[in-house]
């Protein structure tokens, strides 16, 4: 699919699509799960896994800490500089892995692993083989483990991506965001391009099956000028895929955006138009566009899957690794056990005090119902597959197909054969998209606080 410079007519869709929207991870979205799903339905859901036997399982460790706040960050994320602080947390996190781990009852393999934060690899050599050591003390990890981590170039070293590739790490994705000095200064982070070279050619000679970047549009300052720049040192990189995420200016959630001088922020329009440059400038060297917001090389297996129908998304992102349970660890994890969503205490301190105290940290969760599922599955294939069949019209999701297909009229979809398929016009619009199939939006979730569709 090719994306075309929207035409005109396209101004007014465009302003009254950017509206808040959930990004679609989950769904239901995390803003609708309920408190009052606690620590005992978490346990049952851990009881029941166990005893549906040893199904493979995702893995997902937060770990929070950073050496300096990044002024555009909406991750859940804390500023140290104490070693000890760190092991601190390492502590409590041994403890949660093994009480997940005996409430399960069983030895479970682990199909996949990602490290996410705050800055994964600012721990030091010996706590990331703690932190390994910990892991392989309950789940079954091996070489067919796809493991994961997100890494900061100003914190990466030669011993440190060498560790982690003998810890088994095969992917790595590293955090650009954006070149321009003038852009970096505005958001808070400044890192050279010399460094990310370097850091990339480190993790290449290190054996890194997958060298990623991530890229960030909508930040304050961003021109085309220097937003084609980054496109430009980024390609010139040759990772193996691209992360091309809109900037979520959402300074009631993180107060620290308040720093952000909003007026230097690209409204909607220009917004579309750095993303609708990153889809040009990447097509045009040869990378395929995956989903919503990614880029990969044509023969990496994101780029197959997506091809052959195949693609799953969770709430990592878009993956080729398909299970329906992820055990998430550490504080804000967020996980699926048994058709159950569980979220853990957000602040750290929170999060260590109950995990000091024996229980399992559990803040908020949702037990999916019978039509939570069904609409949850069209997102997944609307995100995926970029269509849904016709057939869906005639089941109990027909009024949210008739919303999806209102948008054929403007262009957005269209109807092909026994489905409807987003346009490539529509794909820049596909979180709306599939807000058709959101049954909380319109409801009593209408207040959630969102980030902005377009």
């Amino acid at each position: 699919m090719t994306a075309l410079p929207l035409p005109q007519e396209f101004t007014e869709t465009v302003r009254r699509l950017d509206r808040p929207v959930p990004r679609y991870t989950s769904y239901p979205p995390v803003p609708v799960w309920s408190r009052e799903f606690g620590e005992a339905e978490y346990r049952l859901a851990l009881a029941d896994l166990g005893r549906a036997g040893p199904e493979p399982v995702g893995v997902y460790v937060h770990l929070p800490f950073c050496a300096v706040r990044c002024l555009y960050c909406g991750c859940n994320a804390t500023v140290t500089h104490r070693a000890e602080r760190v092991d601190r947390y390492l502590d409590r996190l041994e403890e949660e892995v093994g009480r997940v781990a005996a409430a399960i009852g069983r030895r479970l393999p682990v199909v996949s692993l990602h490290l996410g934060g705050g800055t994964p690899n600012y721990l030091s050599d010996p706590q990331l083989e703690r932190l390994g050591e910990l892991l392989c003390a309950h789940f079954e990890l091996g070489p067919d483990t796809e493991a994961s981590v997100e890494a900061d170039p100003r914190q990466a070293s030669w011993t440190q991506v060498q560790t982690l590739q003998q810890l088994g790490f095969r992917r790595i994705s590293f955090g650009v965001q954006d070149v321009d000095p003038g852009v970096q200064r505005a958001i808070g982070r400044l890192q050279s391009l010399d460094l990310v070279r370097e850091s990339v050619g480190m993790a290449r000679a290190a054996g890194f099956e997958s060298v990623n970047l991530d890229l960030m549009y909508g930040l304050p300052r961003q021109t085309p000028e220097t937003f084609e720049r980054s496109i430009r040192e980024v390609l010139a990189l040759e990772p193996d895929r691209v992360a091309c995420f809109g900037y979520a200016h959402v300074p009631w959630m993180q107060p620290h955006q308040k720093a952000i001088d909003e007026a230097e922020l690209p409204g909607a329009e220009a917004r579309l138009a750095l993303f609708q440059l990153a889809v040009r400038r990447f097509g045009e060297a040869g990378y395929a566009w995956i989903g919503l917001d990614h880029f990969a090389r044509p023969d990496d297996p994101l780029a197959v899957a997506q091809r052959e129908g195949r693609l799953h998304r969770d709430f990592m992102g878009y993956t080729t690794r398909v299970t329906s349970t992820l055990l998430a660890f550490g504080a804000s994890g967020i996980g699926e056990v048994q058709g159950r969503f569980v979220q853990s205490e957000s602040k750290v301190p929170d999060w260590e005090a109950a995990v000091a105290q024996g229980r399992l940290p559990v803040i908020r969760g949702h037990v999916l119902s019978d039509d939570d599922q069904r609409r949850r599955a069209a997102i997944l294939r609307l995100m995926c597959d970029l269509r849904l069949p016709l057939a869906e019209r005639d089941g109990p999701l027909a009024g949210a197909m008739e919303g999806l297909l209102s948008w054929e009229s403007e262009g957005l979809v269209a109807v092909e054969g026994d489905h409807v398929a987003v346009t490539p016009y529509g794909r820049f619009f596909l979180r709306n998209l599939c807000a058709a199939f959101d049954a909380y939006l319109d409801g009593g979730a209408s207040t959630m606080r969102l980030s902005r569709g377009v």
